[in-house]
């Protein structure tokens, strides 16, 4: 688990080796405390609200853990058409970002929240 990495649109990169032909998902998972609980889902609603203008965006969900023992309690997903597209996504994100003054890795220290950040691709039928 990594803290400074926070919510990039972009994530790890993919090699051309490794892309997935099809969709692209991107899941972060985020152990927020109470006292932080609002600012952080007000930012990841700001981001998402980027996300979904861009170019191969396909979906979103921003959840928030309702049950179980799990330590993360909120997760995002955003589906994208593919890879190729998440390397200009991330340019937006911190273009919006460097727009709105706002630092995701100062808020991610100051806020104690640890964060776990992968892109997925579907497991074929076997």
């Amino acid at each position: 688990m990594n803290k400074p990495s926070a919510f990039s649109a972009s994530g790890p990169s993919v090699g051309a080796a490794s892309m997935p032909a099809g969709p692209l998902y991107r899941v972060d998972k985020f152990i927020v405390p109470a006292a932080g609980r609002d600012e952080f889902l007000a930012r990841v609603h700001e981001t998402h609200a980027v996300l979904r203008r861009q170019e191969g965006f396909l979906q979103d969900m921003i959840l928030e853990q309702q049950s179980g023992p799990g330590a993360f309690n909120v997760v995002t997903v955003v589906e994208w058409v593919n890879a190729e597209v998440v390397g200009r996504v991330g340019e937006a994100v911190a273009k919006r970002h460097a727009e709105m003054g706002f630092d995701r890795n100062e808020m991610i220290v100051r806020l104690g929240i640890t964060a776990d950040i992968a892109s997925y691709a579907r497991v074929p039928a076997i």
